[in-house]
């Protein structure tokens, strides 16, 4: 635990109490009731000794003390995703949103964001955000959910993390990864939202790769089947593109199989 002043600890409570991890120099000038040369000593201060963290200019984040004597910030990254992002056009996607929505029991330790205005993270966190690059017509099948009691943040829905996933498993840890995923989500997700979604995708591969999956988990999706293999045409693709190229196992959806309904099977039972 890091030990701090009696200004600096009554500040950060106050910051605690008011439910912000997020603040600016104002913040200080407003609670400690100083001027701005001493919120900006102040904030430097607490910056040398890792109580928080820089976001960008002018805002800052408190990293949680049971981090210790960490160096490395892994807070609230929700919010600090929502902080760091120059647009409006953004949303929490991949294995965020996955994590978000209960679809793995691992950490976060990284935030995907898709946005349509290109930017890069601070250098400092550069291992904890990653911007994904897109048309602003893709952003699509978003909520604005709570992360604390004052701030939401744009999270993919269900469906959308699915799709999403399908299409880019390598944020996702795998197609193994997002299978359990869609099992440990099965009795939440709205089947006709997620086949209108597949269509307004209109990937392929996506539409396959979902059949598949649906298919080995023995989830009942109605009339998704059908639709889904309207997809089906001549090419093959690979079921996981994050895995070794090689056929284990056969199909009736045109796909590579390179994991194995048995793989698939062992790691939702797991």
């Amino acid at each position: 635990m890091k030990t701090l002043g009696k200004i600096s600890a009554n500040f950060i409570a106050k910051l605690y109490d008011e439910n912000k991890p997020v603040f600016t120099i104002d913040d200080i000038v407003r609670i400690n009731k100083t001027s701005r040369m001493n919120a900006a000593k102040l904030v430097f201060d607490l910056i040398q000794r890792k109580v928080i963290h820089r976001l960008k200019k002018g805002k800052y984040i408190i990293i949680p003390q049971e981090l210790g004597s960490a160096d490395t910030f892994t807070g609230n990254l929700y919010m600090m995703a929502k902080e760091i992002v120059n647009t409006q056009n953004y949303y929490i996607a991949f294995y965020s949103a996955m994590k978000y929505w209960g679809m793995t029991t691992h950490p976060v330790i990284k935030m995907f964001i898709v946005t349509s205005k290109r930017q890069f993270p601070p250098k400092a966190i550069a291992d904890k955000i990653s911007f994904i690059f897109v048309n602003k017509k893709k952003i699509w099948g978003i909520k604005s959910e709570w992360i604390t009691k004052t701030a939401t943040v744009n999270i993919s829905d269900i469906e959308k993390t699915i799709v999403d996933a399908l299409s880019h498993p390598e944020y996702c840890g795998g197609i193994t990864e997002v299978a359990k995923g869609i099992w440990l989500v099965k009795d939440k997700i709205n089947f006709k939202r997620l086949a209108k979604y597949t269509l307004k995708y209109n990937k392929k591969v996506v539409a396959k790769r979902l059949g598949y999956i649906l298919e080995i988990l023995g989830i009942d999706a109605g009339d998704t089947f059908t639709k889904l293999k309207t997809y089906i045409a001549n090419r093959y693709d690979l079921l996981d593109p994050t895995s070794i190229k090689k056929s284990i196992g056969r199909n009736n959806w045109r796909l590579i199989d390179n994991i194995g309904r048995e793989q698939i099977l062992k790691i939702i039972s797991a």
